[in-house]
């Protein structure tokens, strides 16, 4: 009875309350029915009274019937309704937290990638910031005078002093002439020695490559012009006969200088080449160097060949010493070997003998043959 049979808005309609309305109405309908009676008179009111009534339950009954079968179709229904509305629930909740799920994991490895890829970036951007710095402080090296002279000895002596032995060379010696080159390298025999300088202008070249407004004719002229000068002076102070060799080498510190100088300035590589002066970069350098050191080490080899022969000539006495020695010791052991042998055939004799004392039959003593015949 307390079940809801239809909704009227927001307000649920249950099966008791359809019953009271349908009883109010038919209660309505017997006032009105009596009071038309007793308009028209007791008897015949009385008994239609009695049909109307009669009419009222057998129609409330039937009412009661099919409002009790509304209620069972719609129980039945909800039911089935809300059994319908739980399984699309449940299954929704399991596609929904499946579809969660998935995402979570998608967004956790795309988040983990992304890590990744922030820390190779920070990684990255690190190299990039200490390849800055290192730029700069190479720039501002390169800007001064001072600082390059210094950046350039530097590189050419750390080439020099990984390639050649202590007594090779020797960094800012001070020549006959007064004049100090960087460095000298000596060569054996008393041979003159080879004179680098590391000193190379750059005041041109960073004009024409650093400044934006400087006009290039004249950063060109200017760059050609100091090298000019420089292999000149390089020729003037530092080409003593029999004291420097007739050639010299010309350092610069930067394989992309070196590289720009051949590609741009032919005319200052023929004039090196006319005075005698060879422009190295480092990997020239130090290929220049190992050539050195392997003429250094043949020379070495040769002052030493003489040494090597009386060596050898001793060595030779030793081993003819040796075999004498040997051969005594050969002899020793022949003769060894004969005492040895004779020494065998004293032996094999004395066996032989003691064979044949063991067969002699000796016989017996008299007085053994009286007591043995006693015996008997």
């Amino acid at each position: 009875m307390d079940r809801v049979v239809v909704t009227l808005g927001s307000q649920p309609v249950t099966l008791a309350a359809v019953l009271v309305a349908g009883v109010v109405v038919l209660a309505l309908l017997v006032l009105v029915a009596m009071l038309a009676g007793r308009r028209r008179g007791r008897p015949r009111a009385e008994a239609e009274m009695e049909a109307r009534l009669a009419d009222f339950a057998r129609t409330q009954s039937e009412l009661s019937g099919r409002m009790q079968t509304i209620a069972e179709v719609f129980g039945t229904r909800q039911a089935d309704l809300a059994r319908a509305i739980s399984e699309r629930m449940d299954g929704l909740g399991h596609r929904l937290g499946q579809s969660m799920t998935d995402q979570a994991r998608s967004t956790h490895d795309n988040l983990s990638r992304l890590a990744e890829r922030l820390a190779v970036i920070d990684r990255a951007q690190a190299n990039i910031t200490q390849l800055s710095s290192q730029v700069v402080e190479l720039q501002q090296i390169l800007a001064n005078k001072q600082s390059r002279g210094a950046f350039g000895q530097a590189r050419m002596e750390a080439i020099i002093q990984d390639g050649l032995p202590s007594g090779a060379f020797r960094f800012q010696p001070t020549l006959s002439n007064g004049k100090r080159p960087d460095c000298l390298v000596y060569f054996p025999n008393g041979a003159p020695a080879l004179v680098i300088d590391a000193k190379f202008p750059l005041e041109g070249w960073s004009l024409l490559k650093r400044d934006a407004n400087a006009d290039p004719r004249a950063a060109e002229g200017q760059f050609r012009r100091d090298i000019h000068a420089h292999i000149t002076a390089i020729r003037q102070r530092y080409f003593l006969s029999g004291e420097t060799q007739d050639t010299a080498f010309m350092f610069v510190p930067s394989e992309s200088i070196f590289a720009d100088i051949h590609e741009r300035f032919e005319d200052v590589v023929q004039h090196a080449h006319r005075n005698r002066v060879v422009i190295v970069s480092p990997q020239l350098l130090m290929l220049s160097i190992q050539v050195i050191q392997s003429v250094l080490r043949d020379a070495n080899i040769r002052e030493q060949a003489h040494l090597v022969r009386d060596e050898v000539v001793r060595l030779m006495e030793d081993v003819g010493r040796l075999d004498e020695r040997v051969r005594k010791l050969q002899t020793h052991f022949a003769q060894a070997n004969r005492d040895i042998d004779d020494i065998l055939v004293s032996t094999r004799k004395i066996g032989q003998r003691g064979e044949k004392i063991d067969a002699l039959d000796f016989g017996d003593p008299p007085a053994q043959q009286a007591l043995r015949l006693a015996g008997e």
